[in-house]
């Protein structure tokens, strides 16, 4: 199937028509077992991770982070039963605005090998972008 440029799914929406504005979050003192039931509980696949510095992917500094479903594994592993939020979260957050467009953040995501953006108004995160997200929209 060749879809035509005026009929792609994702041009002319922004990040805040797929967004889905819960936020889940944890300290980044928090324990494999307070991340896993934060996910569990919420049906999320990853977390935003406060008070720790990490920086996007301009170089900018930031004081939180992402740890996903797949770093929450690596947390489960023999010997990293006493790793931390702040530990596993990822090293790259990759970062997009509300009003960026959607194609915008596929490209990045894609570009990136990554399943989350984090969506930031201002300075402060306000949730995170997957690619669930972005296909559930497609599909209309």
């Amino acid at each position: 199937m060749t879809a035509h440029a005026s009929e792609l799914p994702l041009r002319g929406y922004t990040v805040l028509n797929a967004l889905q504005m819960a936020l889940i979050d944890c300290e980044a003192d928090a324990d494999v077992r307070s991340i896993a039931h934060a996910m569990a509980d919420n049906s999320v696949h990853c977390v935003i991770v406060r008070g720790i510095e990490r920086q996007d992917r301009r170089g900018n500094r930031i004081g939180w982070g992402i740890v996903s479903d797949l770093d929450l594994m690596a947390g489960l592993v023999p010997g990293f039963r006493e790793a931390t939020a702040g530990e596993l979260a990822a090293s790259e957050v990759i970062v997009v605005s509300p009003s960026d467009t959607l194609e915008h953040a596929a490209q990045l995501m894609a570009e990136h090998e990554t399943a989350h953006a984090m969506v930031v108004d201002g300075d402060q995160p306000v949730g995170i972008l997957s690619t669930l997200d972005i296909a559930r929209f497609a599909a209309g």
